[in-house]
């Protein structure tokens, strides 16, 4: 017979182990925060919440967005990496926050390759070429004329230093050997609001973020940085036709949790986001927005892992080479 006392810690193990088990089959059994480390209304926010919408169905707890906009999305990320990895606090990075970032903050509080874990590309974001209605250039060709000619004038908004719109002009002004003044703005959205009312004269902007914009034709748009033309927006060039082809921007927004969050807690989220850009109803929203939804090919963790390595090697140097500190 066996002894009392080991068989009642016996008990006590399988007890403990059996409620690990349903602890870790219940996730999630409480709302999940999802960070956009931006204003709302911009491109990240409005992605976060169509993808979200779907996301929770699947998962049987509500993804709330909590925007903690500021340091071109740095702000937002950082608290997300210094959270609890549980599972409860995740947030959508995008190009800026998870690879830009490195080169423009020096004193950084977290490495987007190894402080976060990686659960999945959400969206690609053609950026484009955009301009005040008033401002006199008609193409890629003129505006770059223009922008050298009247460079002590010219007046460049953007969402923050780091931003998807900060960078990829960053590029472009490279390009066309400009340094022109710029205004920061606390997310995509009041900058744009700021280039419709006319008081910036430029910016690069990710497609969702100004698709309505340009339809209206509130804005000028010179072209977009992908190889092919945007079938939301079709009449935009490519850089390429427009006579820059140097200009290459596709921008993309990834889902991460903090690093240390359990492999049965991320490949739950994987999976319940992979169901969600396979589904037509959200698909025909993203698309509708202006941006790209990910092949297969391009989903999935160590996808994730591997962009966000090669974008911080691509980034940099075009970042240092610009000389730009943080403002």
């Amino acid at each position: 017979m066996k002894h009392p006392a080991l068989l009642a810690c016996a008990l006590v193990a399988l007890a403990m182990s059996g409620a690990d088990s349903v602890s870790a089959e219940a996730y999630p059994s409480r709302p999940v925060t999802v960070i956009v480390p931006f204003a709302a209304g911009g491109t990240t926010d409005v992605i976060a919440r169509i993808v979200g919408e779907h996301m929770s169905r699947t998962l049987g707890q509500q993804l709330v967005v909590e925007n903690v906009g500021g340091a071109g999305g740095t702000t937002g990320s950082t608290r997300a990496m210094r959270a609890s990895p549980d599972g409860y606090t995740l947030v959508l990075g995008n190009m800026g926050t998870h690879a830009a970032a490195v080169a423009l903050y020096p004193n950084l509080a977290y490495r987007p390759d190894t402080d976060f874990a990686p659960i999945g590309m959400v969206a690609g974001l053609p950026v484009l070429v955009t301009a005040k209605k008033d401002l006199p250039p008609r193409n890629l060709r003129e505006f770059s004329a223009y922008a050298k000619a009247n460079v002590d004038r010219l007046n460049m908004a953007h969402a923050g230093v780091g931003s998807i719109t900060h960078v990829t002009c960053l590029l472009l002004n490279a390009l066309i050997g400009v340094n022109p003044t710029m205004v920061p703005f606390n997310g995509a959205a009041p900058a744009v609001s700021a280039l419709v009312g006319g008081q910036v004269d430029y910016m690069c902007n990710a497609v969702p973020d100004i698709v309505s914009q340009v339809q209206s034709g509130t804005l000028k748009v010179y072209a977009t940085g992908t190889a092919t033309r945007d079938p939301v927006l079709p009449n935009v060039p490519t850089a390429n036709e427009a006579g820059l082809p140097q200009f290459q921007a596709l921008a993309w927004n990834g889902l991460f949790a903090p690093e240390g969050t359990p492999k049965p807690v991320l490949d739950t989220l994987t999976s319940a986001l992979d169901r969600a850009l396979d589904d037509e109803s959200t698909r025909a929203r993203l698309i509708e927005l202006g941006s790209e939804v990910p092949e297969k090919a391009r989903r999935g963790q160590e996808q994730l892992a591997n962009l966000v390595k090669s974008e911080v090697a691509r980034w940099t140097p075009i970042i240092k080479a610009a000389l730009v500190k943080p403002e």
